[in-house]
């Protein structure tokens, strides 16, 4: 450790120019080869200090929208009806995952009171209401403004000294985190003096290091940093704090499918649902529509106020020509705005395929298909959920519950406009046996629509029955070890538990699951089914054919996760929040 000089000497100098310079100095540096110059606590050097050892709030925006304080963990929250405990940062991702799963504006989030927040200086409040919480955070300074400095941090342990008026050495304390900096600071008196023991190591956002000597190199590494890293502290919590190269990277990466677009606050979603964009790296992008017709544009990123922007220009697409801002990179989704009512959301697609008919007549024959969906003017045919195909050569096909088969033939066409039409004909399941125009075709998931989605057949592709998948085998070994009460069953905030709740399931092999009401009551034969989808989610299919009692719970269920005696499933519709829990009984 570097000793300290007393500068006893220069005392004199120094009282006389704190008694008779009316604004005091930045840096009050003393002379000397190894001095280690004082500042006084409410000098400016101080002030930079305090700022970039206070707490950051912003990591949770998503939450209480305030960057000056933060929530302590643990807490809970309650996201479009769903409740979720919050008991680190990477639980607020939770939140933003389930914002994603429906694509509206109006997400709506509640914290459960009381709760503690912490504020810049480490000062801990209890906060009892929504209105009390909104109190605080009105004094927030947003937009990047706030008073604390993220693009450079101390690196611990640093050594404070202390020194009375005479400049001679008072003491020394070590703190070992911005906490305890923070918090010696707010101790001291406006006239107190001190010091580091230099030199000492700062950390720039890029992770670069740098060492600085004396209080000014120290002031001036902060307030040449301050400036230089977007800090995030908006309440556009998508933003995601991705690159330029980033961004780039990830457009070229695969195809983009189109999910919603709205210009001047109008809704053109219908208009370009599932159009397919390529871009790639020399700025060139392609639009295919539905039908297999093609567009080229081309396309540029840029960088203004930390924003990356994306800009698009076509001849014939007047919807998509302008300049994006982008606010969400993660989760295979862009999501573009430009102002209100402006906005496009796509989702990443890297296993869309050439559209030639040899293509999907492979790709059919590789696997099973597993029936996602069936509409037939404009109903759904819940009773083939989770029903298996299996296209075989020479035109046959089999349809499938594991219990019963039924045989039909297949084949691949276009029609007079060029589109693929996969024709199916199966005497004895009228449900499926139709001429199925395609609309999307990846090689593990098929979409096939008619009239605006009036006639829509959707396939998840599974090859040997997901065997290889550890999750998916160890989810129905789970399942298949005894039989399961329905703990739980919320749509929305409707709890609707006790309609269930004389409901035994048991879940068997070849897919059979089997639902008993007690001894004399009526029983419900069914087909349960557990594969990984074309997205990477686990999913359990239930299916009781017509039975009324059951229609509710026939669903292809997002597995949120699994016990050896707790299994919690979830459905995320247009209008509500669904949830299933099953117990071991």
């Amino acid at each position: 450790m570097k000793k300290l000089m007393s500068y006893l000497m220069y005392a004199g100098l120094f009282l006389v120019a704190l008694n008779f310079t009316s604004c005091q100095e930045e840096f009050e540096e003393l002379p000397g080869e190894d001095s280690q110059e004082a500042i006084s606590a409410s000098s400016s050097t101080a002030n930079l200090i305090e700022q970039t050892s206070s707490k950051d709030g912003s990591y949770d925006n998503i939450v209480d929208g305030a960057s000056c304080f933060a929530i302590n963990f643990p807490y809970v929250v309650n996201v479009n009806g769903l409740e979720v405990n919050i008991d680190a940062v990477e639980d607020l991702k939770l939140i933003k995952s389930i914002f994603a799963e429906v694509e509206v504006d109006d997400d709506i989030l509640e914290i459960i009171f009381p709760v503690t927040i912490t504020l810049s200086d480490y000062t801990e409040i209890q906060v009892n209401s929504r209105a009390e919480l909104q109190e605080l955070a009105q004094e927030c300074r947003e937009g990047g403004d706030d008073d604390d400095i993220e693009c450079i941090d101390f690196v611990y342990p640093l050594v404070v000294y202390s020194f009375d008026l005479n400049l001679q050495q008072t003491g020394n304390i070590t703190v070992n985190s911005d906490m305890e900096l923070r918090r010696y600071f707010k101790e001291l008196d406006d006239d107190d003096l001190l010091s580091f023991d230099f030199p000492i190591t700062l950390e720039l956002y890029d992770d670069t290091k740098i060492s600085v000597s004396n209080n000014a190199e120290l002031a001036n590494a902060i307030e040449s940093a301050k400036d230089a890293c977007d800090e995030d502290d908006d309440n556009d919590y998508h933003d995601d704090d991705f690159t330029q190269e980033r961004l780039e990277a990830y457009l070229v990466s695969c195809p983009w499918l189109v999910n919603e677009v709205f210009r001047a606050s109008v809704d053109n979603t219908d208009q370009y649902f599932d159009y397919v964009m390529n871009f790639t790296e020399d700025g060139k992008v392609v639009m295919k529509d539905r039908i297999g017709n093609s567009l080229t544009g081309t396309w540029s990123t840029r960088v203004n106020d930390y924003r990356v922007l994306l800009k698009l220009e076509f001849e014939a697409l007047a919807d998509f020509n302008l300049e994006w801002f982008v606010y969400d990179l993660e989760n295979g989704k862009i999501k573009l705005y430009a102002g209100e009512g402006e906005r496009i959301i796509m989702h990443k697609a890297c296993d869309i395929v050439d559209n030639e008919p040899d293509t999907l007549r492979e790709i059919l024959k590789e696997c099973s298909w597993v029936i996602k969906k069936v509409k037939l003017n404009g109903d759904d045919v819940d009773r083939l959920l989770g029903y298996e195909f299996n296209f075989h050569a020479e035109g046959v096909v089999t349809l499938s519950n594991e219990s019963n088969i039924s045989e039909g033939e297949w084949a691949i066409t276009t029609n007079a406009q060029g589109r693929l039409v996969m024709a199916i004909t199966m005497g004895d399941e009228p449900g499926v046996s139709f001429e199925w125009l395609l609309s999307d075709l990846r090689d593990k998931r098929l979409k096939f629509n008619i009239e605006d989605s009036q006639y829509e057949l959707i396939l998840e592709r599974v090859c040997d029955d997901n065997s290889d998948d550890d999750d998916v085998a160890e989810i129905r070994n789970i399942m298949m070890g005894g039989e399961w009460l329905v703990a739980k069953y919320t749509e929305g905030d409707n709890d609707e538990t006790q309609n269930y709740a004389a409901f035994t399931f048991a879940f068997q092999a070849q897919l059979s699951v089997s639902v008993t009401t007690g001894e004399t009551g009526p029983s419900y034969p069914g087909l349960w089914r557990i594969i990984r989808d074309s997205e990477g989610e686990l999913k359990c299919y239930l299916n009781f054919g017509l039975a009324t009692a059951m229609q509710v719970l026939m669903d292809d269920w997002k597995i949120v996760s699994a016990t050896t005696d707790r299994i919690e499933l979830k459905m995320v519709n247009e209008n509500s929040v669904e949830i299933l829990v099953f117990e071991k009984k």
